[in-house]
């Protein structure tokens, strides 16, 4: 059962959360629309567009983005504030634990951090969607693969090779097929090119060459054209980085699962993707006990030095991320580590403020 102290700390906890963040959303909007107002001038958006598929979208992502931040400043503001009024120092002396004077943060962090969850991984990829689409058609334009040799498994033991493929004209250059029984290669086709013809849904491949391997003897088969279902689409070379923030649970699974299969690369980014979902959530609990213990103490510098601080070891928190992050892509650290050491490292910070928190 809730008390009338658990009450009261709930309700300052969303209450500074809830208008910090409409405060920071709204500057976010302002600033945005002062970026893109050019771009929708020349471009003739209509109105209704600019509002209803894009900034219904924007602002839930954004929201979410900014969410563990201003978690941390919201505790910190408020809790300094109870500190500096003294009513942290009476509710210890009425004999309430420290321990138990977390109850309704951790019952905020809680609600907060299930509401980021679902946010991340149900409600914002179908509407990151909806932005991002408004954004290529408006801002961004037409996207180029640049990408060059082109090796993916798009099926056990068939490989292709491209050595460039032009998303215009969704056209690959220098295209081969490969196929293996085991470590085995059992046949191989090469061609000039392959056009994706969108009118029956499969490869046009021109002027190929099959090479067949048999046990005794090769089986040389010529053409000028043959149609063929690959277990892939111009689609997967048109994703842009950022496509990754549209899938949802399921389909993010799905998606790195095929990226496995294709033997890719690049494959960290989404693993981190998938892995910061759950991180960035759980790290609402750590940086709530953080938050608290460093605001509870009541001192000279007031509310605003302990903002200060907590707005410092928020950049600290980022800078984490996006180095282990960093790492992970081009460095070949573990993506779940790279998704989840910011959050160990600030455990350990947690526990030891905690330790020397006023009692």
């Amino acid at each position: 059962m809730l008390k009338i102290l658990d009450r009261y700390i709930i309700k300052k906890f969303l209450g500074t959360f809830i208008f910090s963040i409409i405060l920071i959303i709204s500057l976010a909007v302002v600033i945005d629309i002062s970026e893109k107002i050019g771009a929708f001038i020349e471009k003739q958006v209509p109105l209704h567009e600019i509002i209803f598929r894009y900034y219904f979208n924007f602002i839930p992502f954004y929201t979410n983005l900014f969410l563990f931040l201003f978690v941390f400043i919201s505790v910190v503001f408020f809790t300094s504030k109870m500190a500096d009024n003294s009513e942290i120092i009476a509710i210890l002396g009425s004999g309430i634990s420290f321990q138990r004077l977390m109850y309704p943060y951790f019952i905020s962090a809680l609600i907060l951090a299930v509401a980021s969850f679902f946010l991340s991984n149900f409600i914002i990829p179908p509407a990151n969607r909806e932005r991002l689409n408004f954004e290529n058609t408006y801002i961004n334009g037409t996207y180029y693969n640049s990408e060059r040799n082109i090796h993916k498994q798009i099926s056990p033991g068939i490989f292709i090779y491209m050595e460039s493929f032009n998303t215009l004209t969704n056209t690959g250059n220098k295209f081969s097929i490969e196929h293996f029984k085991g470590n085995k290669l059992i046949s191989k086709l090469m061609s000039k090119k392959v056009v994706w013809d969108s009118t029956i849904n499969k490869w046009t491949i021109y002027n190929y060459y099959i090479r067949r391997i048999h046990r005794n003897r090769d089986v040389i088969t010529k053409g000028m054209k043959i149609d063929t279902a690959l277990n892939i689409t111009p689609i997967d070379f048109k994703r842009r980085d950022t496509e990754k923030s549209t899938m949802d649970y399921f389909e993010l699974n799905k998606y790195i699962a095929e990226k496995k299969l294709r033997g890719e690369s690049n494959i960290n980014t989404y693993i981190i993707e998938k892995q910061q979902r759950t991180a960035f959530p759980f790290s609402t609990f750590i940086l709530t006990l953080i938050g608290v213990s460093l605001a509870s103490r009541k001192t000279k510098g007031g509310a605003g030095l302990k903002l200060g601080i907590g707005v410092l070891i928020s950049f600290v928190y980022i800078f984490l991320m996006q180095i282990a992050a960093q790492f992970s892509i081009k460095g070949g650290f573990s993506p779940i580590l790279a998704a989840w050491t910011p959050n160990i490292i600030f455990t350990i910070v947690a526990v030891f403020l905690y330790r020397i928190a006023p009692k």
